[in-house]
């Protein structure tokens, strides 16, 4: 699924259902982005190989206490209430730009955060970006993307500047473009509770963390503040994938 030619466009009714839907789909397919550093464009894809879906206020039946959106739209969470494939970049304990996709019809508030990737194309730039050392170890280029943090900072978009971004129309926003590539659905996707989310929102109550099975850019499993002892309550395991 690395090859680019088995991957297509994404369309904006890929991304018109709820995040728990349009989440599996992305896995494989790839966030192609080209940013102007120093006047020159430089592009980095990534290979997609773990996402987290969270729903907006109101959407299915079970509310989602982990989503940003789940007390309706603010200033901070707004690019997920617009339209659907537009990128919604925030600042993740001050300090890493995190990249979700925006999902569902204009007003969910749905978006699936894009967990971990591959760098397929632009391993010097990504490298640069992450200030990581060259040349890169095989353990330096799995990790180059291994966590939502780096990915966003390896593929340069950033909180606020490229917030909105669209990933669809690849429209030029603040010097970046974005374009969301997909394959054809994958067999080997597996999924489980969310990375570090608290509380129950990081149970298996909410089995919304997506990956593909046996990928080494995948991130390990941890437990958010309060989620183990809320799933030895529902009796789940305490040990997980």
């Amino acid at each position: 699924m690395t090859a680019s030619g088995r991957l297509r466009r994404a369309t904006r009714d890929d991304v018109l259902r709820s995040a728990v839907e349009v989440a599996p789909t992305l896995l494989g397919g790839e966030l192609r982005t080209v940013v102007v550093e120093d006047g020159e464009p430089v592009e980095v894809r990534v290979r997609i190989t773990e996402v987290e879906a969270y729903h907006g206020q109101g959407t299915g039946e079970l509310a989602d206490p982990g989503s940003h959106a789940r007390m309706g739209r603010t200033a901070r969470n707004a690019t997920m209430w617009g339209e659907p494939g537009h990128l919604y970049v925030y600042l993740s304990h001050g300090i890493h730009s995190c990249i979700n996709v925006a999902c569902g019809p204009e007003g969910q508030g749905d978006g699936v955060l894009l967990r971990a990737g591959e760098i397929v194309s632009g391993l010097d730039a990504a490298a640069r970006r992450r200030r990581a050392a060259l040349p890169l170890t095989r353990t330096g280029r799995r990790d180059l993307a291994r966590g939502p943090g780096r990915l966003g900072q390896a593929v340069g978009l950033r909180h606020p500047v490229h917030d909105g971004i669209d990933a669809i129309t690849s429209l030029e926003w603040h010097g970046a473009t974005a374009e969301l590539w997909l394959g054809t659905p994958r067999s080997d996707v597996i999924s489980g509770p969310r990375v570090g989310v608290a509380g129950v929102a990081g149970t298996d109550a909410f089995p919304w963390r997506f990956w593909i099975d046996g990928d080494p850019t995948v991130s390990a499993f941890r437990w958010g503040r309060g989620a183990a002892e809320a799933a030895a309550l529902r009796g789940g395991d305490s040990v997980l994938d």
